[in-house]
Formats: C-alpha cells, sequence, structure tokens
C-alpha cells in the first residue's frame, strides 16, 4: 500500500488571524464538514499543540467517533490534527492573498494507518482505503467552500 494524500486551496475575504481562528474552533466543525458533524475538546483543552478533541462522524452507512490531537496551532498560519494514534493527519495552512487569506485544507493517509486498516479490516482494507480517500477529494472542496461562505459572512 501507498501513502495516500490530498490537499486544494480556496481564496477567503477575512484575515488569516480570522480565518484561522475560524478553522481552529473544533467545536464547530459541524458546520462545514460533510462527514464530521460535530466535535468537542477534551476536558481542559483549548486548541494547543497537544491537546486533544472528540469528532463525531456520520455517513449514509455508519456513525462513529475517533480522538484527535492538535499537532500545529500557528495562529493566522497553520492549525493540524492527527486522528487516532497517527493514522491520519487533517490540516489547514493558512496565507495572506490579495483580498483576504489563501486557505489551504490537507489530507493525508499515514503509514500507522494504511497498517491499522490492514489489521482492522484484512481482505477489504484497500475497499476502506478507497473510501476514505474518496470521501476527502469530495469533502474538501466542500468545506472549504462553507468555511469560506461563513468567514465571509463575517
Amino acid at each position: 500500500m501507498r501513502q495516500l494524500r490530498h490537499s486544494e486551496s480556496i481564496t477567503v475575504a477575512a484575515s488569516p488571524e480570522d480565518v484561522y481562528d475560524l478553522v481552529s474552533d473544533v467545536t464547530r466543525t459541524g458546520e462545514w464538514s460533510p462527514v464530521c458533524a460535530a466535535c468537542w475538546w477534551d476536558e481542559g483543552a483549548s486548541g494547543t499543540v497537544g491537546d486533544w478533541f472528540t469528532g463525531r462522524n456520520v455517513t449514509p452507512d455508519r456513525t462513529w467517533e475517533t480522538r484527535s490531537q492538535v499537532v500545529a496551532a500557528d495562529r493566522g498560519r497553520e492549525f493540524a490534527w492527527l486522528v487516532g494514534k497517527g493514522y491520519v493527519r487533517w490540516g489547514f495552512t493558512l496565507g495572506p492573498a490579495d483580498g483576504g487569506t489563501r486557505l489551504t485544507e490537507s489530507w493525508e493517509f499515514l503509514p500507522a494507518g494504511l497498517a491499522y486498516f490492514a489489521q482492522r479490516f484484512g481482505d477489504e482494507a484497500q475497499e476502506q482505503i478507497d473510501l476514505r480517500t474518496r470521501q476527502a477529494r469530495e469533502g474538501i472542496p466542500a468545506t472549504l467552500a462553507a468555511i469560506k461562505r461563513i468567514a465571509e459572512a463575517g
């Protein structure tokens, strides 16, 4: 199996700091994610590197929760997290652009995630990896468009 990744960008008419404040508030994730319906910080967490949060994901086939750890929290520049025990890395990078912020969302299936899927799903691992890859590739542009709409509505 190979590592899988995807990223896309959009320009948002808001400052990098304002966009960061939006995307780093995981409690708002359900407003823009097509799969993650809700997130909440674990007790005592506030969004700094090392903090954990839980997300509830919903698709037509199933509902499940994951725990994630913040691995980057640089206001106006980057907010990222690892799902589970380093299975998948999701993140947002931000930078100034004409008229606002260039916001990039990225997703990467990590070696630990590929090994976990092989152990958990056996012969169906590749099918499950392909499904998650398709969901990320379809979800990222929808997420970015929703974040843009919310940020620009102010």
